[in-house]
């Protein structure tokens, strides 16, 4: 009888009734964030010749607001508290930085307007990145904010009417012109820090 009863209640919840997914929804996804910026992020040779800037990896916490307008199409707004990421000259944490990316994209669905429970989407948009509290050991750095363009792949897997799992990924263009000053000499260089950002979570549909 226990059996018969766990297969009974298992087919109850996959059986749940998911509303078309598509026009008029209105989304938030919220999970937790890992921006990887791309590896040989730039050089400050006017300082030291042949040097390697580095800029490493930091997770958060994120969210998203979306809004379908069609079927097939909606739009999506990217936000997060403020990463602070470690800035390594040669190998060597000589600063650091903190950084908000908020993006918006265009996204295509593909399965939208079906029933579907595996609802796989693409996007792309535009990054703006602003740059705050910076810190140079022994001087001071500036890095100036950035705007790029972005893209995204991401699937949602539908548990019910209002909620599901998701995860997704984005590439950002993020390059900085930035400015280290020490002892009263000013360096310049531009900082390609270019991270994927891939974000797991949940999502629920208002």
């Amino acid at each position: 009888m226990v059996p018969a009863l766990a297969v009974t209640i298992g087919a109850a919840v996959v059986s749940q009734p998911v509303m078309a997914y598509g026009q008029g929804d209105l989304y938030t996804r919220v999970g937790v964030a890992k921006v990887s910026p791309k590896s040989d992020n730039g050089n400050f040779n006017e300082l030291a010749p042949g040097s390697d800037l580095d800029v490493d990896d930091e997770s958060g916490f994120a969210f998203t607001l979306g809004y379908r307008f069609l079927d097939k199409w909606g739009v999506e707004l990217l936000a997060a508290e403020r990463f602070e990421h470690d800035i390594n000259l040669n190998g060597d944490k000589v600063g650091s930085t903190k950084h908000l990316p908020p993006t918006l994209t265009l996204q295509y669905y593909p399965l939208g307007g079906t029933d579907a429970r595996v609802q796989p989407y693409v996007g792309a948009g535009v990054n703006y990145t602003r740059f705050s509290s910076e810190k140079l050991e022994g001087g001071d750095l500036d890095m100036d904010d950035s705007w790029g363009y972005a893209a995204q792949v991401g699937v949602d897997l539908l548990v019910n009417e209002h909620w599901a799992f998701n995860a997704a990924a984005w590439y950002l263009d993020i390059d900085s012109d930035t400015t280290a000053t020490i002892g009263g000499q000013s360096y310049d260089t531009t900082v390609n820090i270019d991270p994927i950002v891939v974000m797991g979570g949940v999502s629920y549909r208002f």
